[in-house]
């Protein structure tokens, strides 16, 4: 048996990159998975590959800012599930401009899906998480839960080009300690992992003059980032690289696991030293 059988966990942006890693990671360990993503192949995809591997997984798919979405997927995982115990607050993108160019829109988009989402799919867990601590309390049994929330070294350095994705990812590491004191009383640890380089398509390698891009809620926003610039920043990272999807899950799979039980309100800096 693996350290979270019988655990339900939530993890949005779950269909591809980062996330679909972590949820994978989970699974490996016994837990049962609702996976997100904004479009329905990729969490029909990574679903399908979970339960051939014989795991459990249900997809709740749709765009993380809408108003109703955190009580949906909470919804999603109690009556798949019966339970919620872990929420990973993954999804999430780049809309990159210096301030003087970014417009309103720019601004909210970013703070919407990075710091509002998960505000309210942690509301959200929290209309469970009460009753079902007084329950098990009542049993005599004492069950931890986690909440991960995902932050990026721009959030604790800043990054020119970067200020509305960097207020928001420094705004969940506010978030984060803010409910570690609030939820300790319920037996739930909440962290943050702030990640620096992970190779994935938002950080895609680009040639000169080309550029990338992802279409969300109808907007077409670039990605991707110079290969010049990309060889730069491997410089000056001491292990020459950035991270794969499958190890920035493991420093997730950490605050998630029985071994973390006594850690709780703080922000791990994944990024290969640098």
């Amino acid at each position: 048996m693996g350290q979270l059988e019988g655990r339900v966990a939530v993890v949005t942006g779950s269909g591809r990159g980062i996330g679909r890693s972590i949820a994978l990671r989970l699974v490996r360990d016994g837990a049962s998975v609702v996976i997100n993503d904004l479009d329905e192949a990729p969490a029909a995809e990574t679903v399908a590959e979970i339960q051939a591997a014989g795991g459990r997984a249900v997809a709740c798919v749709g765009d993380v800012t809408d108003k109703d979405f955190g009580d949906r997927i909470i919804d999603t995982a109690l009556k798949s599930f019966g339970d919620c115990h872990i929420v990973v607050n993954n999804a999430g993108y780049t809309w990159d401009s210096v301030i003087q160019k970014m417009s309103d829109e720019q601004w909210y988009a970013i703070l919407d899906v990075h710091l509002t989402a998960p505000f309210r799919i942690l509301r959200a867990f929290f209309s469970h998480l009460k009753p079902a601590v007084e329950a098990e309390r009542k049993d005599g049994r004492r069950v931890v839960r986690k909440v991960v929330n995902i932050s990026s070294t721009s959030g604790v350095n800043g990054n020119a080009g970067q200020v509305n994705y960097s207020s928001g990812k420094a705004g969940i590491m506010g978030m984060t300690r803010t409910l570690a004191k609030e939820w300790g009383r319920y037996d739930v640890t909440v962290n943050a992992v702030a990640f620096g380089y992970i190779q994935t398509r938002l950080t895609t390698p680009l040639k000169e003059g080309e550029g990338g891009s992802i279409d969300v809620q109808g907007r077409t926003v670039k990605v991707g980032i110079q290969a010049g610039r990309l060889a730069a920043l491997n410089q000056m990272i001491p292990l020459g690289r950035g991270g794969t999807p499958d190890e920035a899950a493991g420093s997730v799979y950490m605050f998630c696991s029985p071994d973390s039980d006594y850690v709780s309100g703080q922000t791990l800096v994944v990024n290969g030293g640098a």
